[in-house]
């Protein structure tokens, strides 16, 4: 159409309808022949760096970009990545020469004009072409992570398993909400119950491998209601940028009109040293209502955490959770999941 994008930021790209979106119309420009691609660092640093990192090294470096709002530079990228990635020649090219070409002219000054009309469109479309094939040719594993295989591990017979599912269907259906967040998704098992009801879902999850199946999914079957984002719920990203107002905090996103807590409570509780009475503040202020399960101490799940370390957490009872909770919240219902000795329940805020 005649025109380049003048921007390359991650910012620019929302994940909507279960496809990626464009949503910085402002980027567009018209292109002038000879003209080099003014984005071309950004598009590397806010893209190609972290996608190589994650290929070669580990997914977690991808939180990276939490810490460098313009993208990671080219120069702690090639620190980063192995002497291996120097074989593949759009790494090459397009980071470990690319960032040498920037410290050697770091302190130099080049004008729009001495640049102007060296760089031909074929040029250009080969550059692009390029950068295609080398995000193409990387690849992130998705299992071997901690929680990626949970649902092969859980210690859930069938029919417990699948009375979860229906008790969590029923009071989803009774909430009726217009915004489910899933937190402690893993691989969006119960987030489902809400996004094929057409309920916008945003799955969280603090194991990168889980989510990377649970977005394979989302795209492999088109999903258009669910949202996997990789989370830390002990260190949720804050507020980012400038006088932090450029990026809002989780806090600041919501309340959404439904949370569901599954399966999360104890590993907070018990493994994070977060008191129930905090957790109890903390939900309040992220949603309207919630659906919570509560894992006893009886539990094999969290007998394996108490496993390696002295058990003081006293108050984790089911009258203890009951107790902190009701101080935030107006229980609705509570109801046992079957063939277990863990409860589900339906809170809504008192606020």
């Amino acid at each position: 159409h005649g025109m380049i994008l003048k921007d390359a930021s991650a910012y620019n790209l929302a994940f909507h309808q279960g496809r990626w979106r464009l949503l910085d119309t402002l980027s567009f420009e018209i292109y002038e022949e000879g003209q080099p691609w003014v984005a071309y660092k950004q598009f590397c640093q806010h893209f190609l760096a972290p996608l190589a990192l994650m290929a070669y090294q580990d997914q977690r470096l991808n939180l990276m970009s939490r810490l460098f709002i313009d993208g990671i530079p080219l120069d702690l990228a090639v620190k980063l990545l192995p002497f291996r990635s120097k074989l593949r020649l759009g790494l090459l090219t397009h980071i470990h020469l690319h960032a040498r070409s920037q410290t050697k002219y770091a302190d130099r000054e080049v004008s729009r004009e001495q640049v102007s009309g060296k760089f031909s469109q074929n040029a250009l479309v080969g550059l692009l072409e390029s950068l295609r094939n080398t995000v193409k040719g990387l690849s992130v594993k998705t299992d071997g992570t901690e929680w990626a295989q949970y649902y092969q591990d859980t210690n859930y017979s069938e029919n417990a398993f699948e009375g979860k599912k229906a008790l969590v269907a029923q009071l989803i259906e009774r909430v009726q909400p217009e915004t489910v967040w899933d937190i402690g998704a893993n691989t969006g098992e119960f987030s489902r119950l809400a996004s094929e009801r057409g309920i916008f879902t945003v799955a969280f999850d603090v194991d990168p491998g889980a989510v990377s199946q649970n977005y394979i999914q989302v795209r492999k079957g088109k999903e258009e209601n669910l949202y996997p984002l990789v989370m830390d719920l002990t260190n949720p990203s804050p507020a980012l940028g400038w006088a932090h107002q450029e990026r809002q905090s989780l806090i600041e996103r919501g309340p959404v009109d439904l949370v569901l807590a599954l399966a999360l409570v104890h590993h907070l509780a018990i493994s994070n040293n977060v008191p129930l009475a905090t957790l109890a503040i903390f939900f309040s202020q992220i949603c309207k209502t919630l659906v919570i399960e509560f894992v006893p101490k009886s539990d094999s799940q969290v007998q394996r955490l108490l496993a390696s370390r002295e058990d003081i957490f006293i108050n984790y009872t089911i009258e203890g959770f009951e107790q902190a909770f009701e101080q935030q919240f107006d229980m609705i219902e509570k109801k046992p999941v079957a063939e277990s000795e863990r409860i589900l329940y339906l809170y809504k805020t008192k606020h």
